[in-house]
């Protein structure tokens, strides 16, 4: 009896162990199953937050790229710009933009789009079509040379490949290439005691307020020269004109495709007009008190001439802080109190260049202000009291109390046929 109540107990204890042992595997087994389960629900997840993520990032990006294009589109079209700094709905969300201010004839468009706190930034950069060109002086000058009479004054440096003479005064430093001299000049240092130099063969009658430096064969002659003289090894060599007869004729071409107008093109008594890019086939006249504005290039066959209190200028909008062109192949003339302007912007200068070979080419006349003047083969002639910013020409002549007043940023000019050039697309990024 006793041993039949061992053998029951061993078994119930032995029954209940693998009970226990079955019990642990099972919630070994059901953990496993839940950790498994859980797993994936977690991957699932956060599967499903990284697609809601990518595409809430490309729903942000699409937003950025659709703000660039709507900027772009304004640019390209000369349309309405909010400000620099405006939005573009895009559906339920909207865009950022940004427009910079035109900078050597570029402009850079950012724009940042959000789709639920997600950012994407996209940065275009469009250029116009156009040229760098560089006028390092006041007044550069070419076989003919320059003359100057009584009051006439150069603030900037000059270079001349021919003799510069008169009695007018120069405020900066002078180059004369080859065998020619300086007579009768006045050359002294600007506000800031820098310049007052000159380099020439010879220099007679003249006042020196700098170094006077002279190559093999030359001397300082009679002349008062503060700073004292030496000699150099070499002549100076001539200087080619800053802009070439190629740049002038793309300049031509560019006019040329904004339409041709045959005949002579005249503005009466107080009109006011708009043109460019154009080519006139005639002559470009003006009556008293009138008003031009250029949204491109002229090219104009034959003269230019223009009457009392003549403003020609560039278009505020569609020029911005570039410069412009106004291309003639016959004497251009600007009487008295005429205007030459930008756009109205920092470094924006209108240019006036004629392609005559005449003497003169080009004749400015009293108090005609402002500009920058160009004889690409001719001479020109500025009248009493006239002021300029830059003056280039084959020869120059300067009256009474004419006033050429360099400034630094003609260093560094982009000349564009305006919006009508045509905006290229130089770069488009995803930017931080």
């Amino acid at each position: 009896m006793t041993l039949l109540l061992k053998i029951k107990t061993q078994t119930h204890n032995q029954q209940h162990e693998n009970g226990m042992a079955s019990f642990i595997v099972t919630l070994i087994v059901l953990g496993i199953g839940l950790i498994i389960v859980l797993s994936i629900a977690f991957l699932v997840t956060t599967q499903q937050k990284i697609t809601t993520n990518i595409c809430n990032s490309s729903q942000a990006y699409f937003t950025a790229e659709a703000g660039v294009e709507d900027a772009m589109l304004r640019v390209r079209k000369n349309m309405t710009i909010p400000s620099d700094n405006y939005n573009v709905p895009i559906g339920n969300e909207q865009a950022i933009v940004t427009i910079n201010n035109p900078i050597g004839g570029s402009r850079t468009i950012a724009s940042q789009g959000q789709k639920n706190n997600l950012w994407r930034k996209v940065q275009a950069v469009n250029a116009l079509s156009g040229d760098n060109v560089q006028f390092f002086f006041g007044a550069q000058v070419g076989d003919v040379g320059l003359t100057m009479n009584n009051g006439s004054q150069v603030l900037g440096n000059i270079f001349s490949n021919g003799d510069i003479t008169g009695s007018g005064t120069i405020t900066g430093d002078v180059s004369i290439s080859g065998n020619h001299k300086i007579q009768g000049i006045l050359v002294k240092k600007n506000a800031s005691n820098l310049g007052g130099n000159v380099q020439a063969y010879n220099c007679n009658n003249s006042t020196i307020r700098g170094i006077f430096y002279y190559p093999p064969g030359g001397s300082p002659d009679n002349c008062t020269i503060d700073g004292g003289s030496q000699a150099i090894t070499e002549a100076i060599a001539p200087e080619d004109m800053p802009i070439t007869a190629a740049q002038i004729n793309n300049w031509k071409t560019e006019a040329e495709a904004g339409g041709i107008f045959v005949g002579n093109y005249t503005l009466g008594n107080n009109q006011v007009k708009t043109l460019g890019p154009l080519k006139i086939q005639g002559d470009l006249i003006f009556s008293n008190n009138n008003v031009l504005t250029l949204t491109g290039t002229i090219w104009v066959t034959g003269k230019v001439q223009t009457e009392n209190n003549t403003i020609i200028k560039l278009d505020t909008s569609g020029y911005g802080a570039n410069s412009g062109i106004l291309v003639a192949d016959g004497l251009i003339t600007l009487s008295n109190n005429s205007t030459v302007q930008g756009s109205g912007q920092a470094g924006s200068y209108l240019m006036l260049l004629t392609t005559s070979p005449a003497n003169p080419a080009m004749t400015i006349s009293n108090n005609s202000q402002t500009g920058i003047f160009y004889a690409s083969q001719g001479v020109i002639n500025m009248a009493n009291n006239s002021s300029v910013k830059e003056v280039t020409g084959y020869g120059l002549n300067l009256s009474n109390n004419v006033l050429v007043q360099y400034e630094v940023g003609l260093a560094n000019l982009f000349f564009t046929s305006g919006p009508g050039a045509g905006w290229e697309l130089v770069s488009w990024q995803e930017i931080p």
